[in-house]
């Protein structure tokens, strides 16, 4: 009985622990990100709006969009040109594709690979993911939202969606954004990450 409860009680301590590890984790991210927006040299906001800024809007922190994802390479990539906001055509390549499962039903997004960035020492192994769900327009930004990502070790991958962004576009219309694909389409509502701008 004894260990029984032991072993309860260190589940329930660890799974806790870890609960905590990944808001503290979130928490930091989104301070970087409003560090950043604040900072008159990174952030994308107009002056007037930077002016009275104080904070994004985010989702409340959910675990539940924190999902451990099938990471299965794409094994003849083809470079294409990804649309954009405006006339700019950047070259990515499509470099895996996550299935992952929420609330019981299995979704699939395509991975991406800026081919430019990638020359970059500290980009090589950088990821993409431009995605839409049902949130855009009410809640969330109506173009859709980014989540970033490192080419993982082996075969899963953990995608937390708390970390999810909205394109530079979102706050300013001078910014190039690339337009998530319509196959990256989720048709759920992805209520985690950062909310619409006003």
């Amino acid at each position: 009985m004894k260990n029984y409860l032991f072993l309860i009680s260190f589940v329930l301590f660890t799974s806790f622990g870890f609960a905590q590890s990944n808001k503290e984790e979130i928490e930091k991210f989104q301070k970087e990100l409003n560090e950043e927006y604040k900072n008159p040299n990174e952030s994308p906001l107009k002056k007037s709006d930077l002016k009275k800024f104080k904070s994004l809007d985010f989702f409340p922190i959910n675990d539940k969009y924190r999902v451990e994802a099938k990471f299965i390479v794409e094994t003849n990539p083809l470079t294409f040109q990804m649309p954009t906001t405006t006339d700019r055509l950047p070259e990515y390549q499509k470099y895996a594709e996550v299935v992952f499962d929420i609330d019981g039903k299995e979704y699939r997004l395509e991975v991406y690979q800026n081919q430019k960035l990638k020359e970059k020492k500290e980009y090589v192994d950088y990821l993409f993911i431009p995605f839409t769900d049902l949130t855009n327009g009410e809640e969330s930004y109506d173009g859709g939202r980014y989540l970033d990502l490192r080419i993982p070790e082996g075969d899963t991958i953990i995608l937390d969606f708390n970390k999810a962004y909205n394109p530079y576009c979102a706050y300013n219309s001078l910014y190039s954004c690339p337009i998530p694909p319509d196959q990256n389409n989720l048709n759920m509502r992805m209520e985690a990450g950062v909310k619409k701008w006003k």
